[in-house]
């Protein structure tokens, strides 16, 4: 029987569920730890969390000034859990929050992705652009 998925902004106890999450969707290339994914998820502006029972099954994020733009990453479903609805709640669930405080919602997605981003009101914009630097483990950091 499959319970009743539960949407919060309140984050996991344990955010070593969300390095399963991760895990799952083949996101964590530069090896977060569980701490820097407590920080990433802390500092973030707004974030949507979604459950089923005790485990976590999605999440997604806004990292925003407050003011003018709110940039959606870090929207994922557990690929269990795909299909059923809980990738568009969670982005609903951002966007009104973002929408709220006058703030417009932009994304970042993979390509190919875009056709169902567009289905749901959004229109690609622009050309994206990132610098790729060398990490270091935090604790290799003064």
């Amino acid at each position: 029987m499959t319970q009743t998925v539960i949407y919060t902004s309140e984050p996991p106890e344990d955010f070593q569920q969300l390095e399963a999450l991760y895990a799952s969707l083949g996101w964590n290339a530069i090896h977060l730890s569980v701490t820097e994914l407590n920080m990433m998820c802390l500092n973030s502006w707004y974030a949507v969390y979604a459950f089923e029972g005790q485990k976590l099954v999605g999440m997604g994020r806004v990292i925003s000034d407050g003011v003018i733009t709110g940039v959606i990453c870090g929207l994922g479903v557990h690929p269990d859990y795909q299909s059923r609805g809980i990738g568009r709640q969670i982005l609903q669930r951002l966007v009104e929050h973002c929408e709220k405080s006058r703030v417009f919602p932009q994304l970042m997605c993979e390509e190919g992705l875009e056709p169902y981003y567009e289905k749901l009101g959004f229109q690609r914009f622009t050309v994206g652009m990132k610098k790729n630097i060398q990490r270091t483990h935090s604790s290799d950091v003064p």
